[in-house]
């Protein structure tokens, strides 16, 4: 063992917290951007090529196509090359992605660019959690989890902001070339960091890896219990697609993942996201007033979800979902009755601002983070890494729908009939969250895994 791993037991241990606390904020404040940054720049973008909604659609939805493809890939690149080699790789093609989107001369190229931008976020997404789940001190692993979700609905707050900034000028290139900068810093606090232990374990290398956690925790006891524990798991082998086949219980989990990703994607919150300028437009704002309530939109996403932090272990997941989306599909239908009879006065525009910011609390503080909480709750231990990368699969794919209709939506049924469907299938999801989904609160994993696989009732597995 090299000395110098263990040389300060307290003050490199801190020192390697501090940076992956760093990597944490910058992975989700990347997302984040990333998801924020195009809802500013559209209206510019189709100015300057001159281009159709359809156009628009595909150069939005582009990105979470890539994302899709990415996701899966790094599945295999995570194990093949490690955490840190395939957050590094996310990092340049996110930085190459930027740069290209800041200078496309062409919607071709754009919409290429976006594709680069959305394998970066793919890979990083799938990785950066599992990176952190596995380097993280036990006492603050759930805070920096936690904290990398809160930094992607802050990126999203900071890539509206800077649009809002910039589009005084019009200066789209900028919008979307800037998010190269936090890439940057992303890279170089990746290339700091130490390999996963768990990874150099599982490629049988443990003097590495105990080399690693003495840096990570300074304490001998605490490196040989957890470097025990990690062995222990590894000797329940990942076999995901061979349970899949063989065990319909499993499929059922995995279905149950499918369906809650759906279900968040389909609330119509990305639809806010994505085009939340164009939406105010309806509502009659110029330009300036848009880009402002679109800030506005970005600063009660990032509020909102501190209810869910507060309540999650407190009323339960099913409560906060039942909650959520009837908050949604109330501000929704009040949005699409209000476009519906037409928004004439300057009190009719503000009250449809607030319906509309009432939608993004119900989202943000149940769906939103609920939906990933309970994706990674109800798989089982043999097949977590396979139901979890379908169900991330399966959230890309219906972000890229939501992405690539909506305007199609408006141009086809009108605004008011647009909204009046969102908010159709929150009531939908009512019902679904009451008959198929599970409270799974204060419950242990194994419990959940021991009802699964005897065939209890996917509601009641939780039980």
């Amino acid at each position: 063992m090299n000395s110098n791993a263990i040389a300060s037991p307290t003050a490199r241990p801190k020192a390697t917290v501090i940076f992956t606390c760093i990597l944490a904020a910058l992975a989700g404040l990347m997302f984040g951007l990333d998801i924020g940054v195009i809802s500013g720049a559209t209206q510019f973008i189709q100015a300057e090529f001159k281009v159709s909604d359809h156009t628009i659609e595909w150069i939005v939805s582009a990105m979470m196509f890539g994302a899709a493809v990415g996701a899966v890939a790094a599945s295999w690149l995570s194990a093949a090359l490690g955490r840190k080699r395939s957050l590094i790789l996310g990092a340049v093609l996110f930085v190459l992605g930027s740069l290209l989107c800041g200078m496309a001369w062409s919607p071709e190229t754009l919409i290429a660019a976006r594709l680069v931008l959305g394998l970066a976020i793919g890979v990083a997404t799938f990785t950066a959690p599992l990176y952190l789940a596995e380097v993280a001190p036990e006492h603050i692993r759930g805070a920096m989890i936690s904290t990398y979700q809160l930094m992607i609905t802050i990126g999203i707050l900071v890539a509206f902001l800077s649009d809002t900034a910039l589009s005084y000028t019009g200066a789209w290139r900028w919008m979307l070339g800037v998010i190269a900068i936090p890439g940057v810093l992303f890279l170089l606090g990746v290339l700091m960091l130490p390999d996963s232990p768990r990874w150099l374990m599982m490629r049988g290398r443990r003097d590495e890896a105990l080399g690693v956690l003495h840096r990570l925790r300074g304490d001998a006891a605490v490196v040989e219990r957890e470097a025990a524990d990690i062995e222990e798991q590894l000797k329940t082998p990942q076999r995901g697609w061979h349970l899949f086949l063989e065990n319909r219980n499993f499929r059922r989990s995995v279905g149950l993942g499918v369906l809650l990703q759906l279900m968040q994607q389909f609330t119509g919150m990305n639809v806010v996201m994505y085009y939340a300028p164009r939406i105010f437009q309806t509502m009659g704002y110029d330009t300036a007033s848009q880009m402002w309530f679109t800030a506005l939109v970005g600063l009660t996403n990032v509020l909102a979800t501190f209810i869910a932090i507060a309540l999650i272990d407190r009323w339960g997941r099913k409560p906060i979902l039942y909650t959520g989306f009837a908050v949604m599909a109330v501000g929704l239908g009040v949005v699409g009755t209000m476009m519906h009879g037409g928004i004439a006065t300057h009190a009719e525009q503000i009250f449809t601002v607030a319906m509309l910011l009432v939608f993004i609390v119900g989202f943000a503080m149940s769906a939103g983070p609920l939906v990933w909480t309970l994706c990674s709750e109800i798989q089982p231990l043999k097949g977590r890494d396979f139901g979890i990368g379908c169900s991330t699969f399966t959230n890309w794919i219906a972000n890229m729908v939501v992405g690539a209709t909506f305007l199609t939506l408006l141009n086809g049924i009108g605004n008011g009939n647009t909204f009046w469907l969102y908010a159709a299938l929150n009531l939908v999801f009512i019902g679904l969250t009451f008959w198929l989904i599970p409270e799974t609160k204060g419950v242990t994993l194994e419990q959940i895994e021991r009802n699964l696989m005897h065939g209890k009732r996917l509601r009641d597995i939780g039980r």
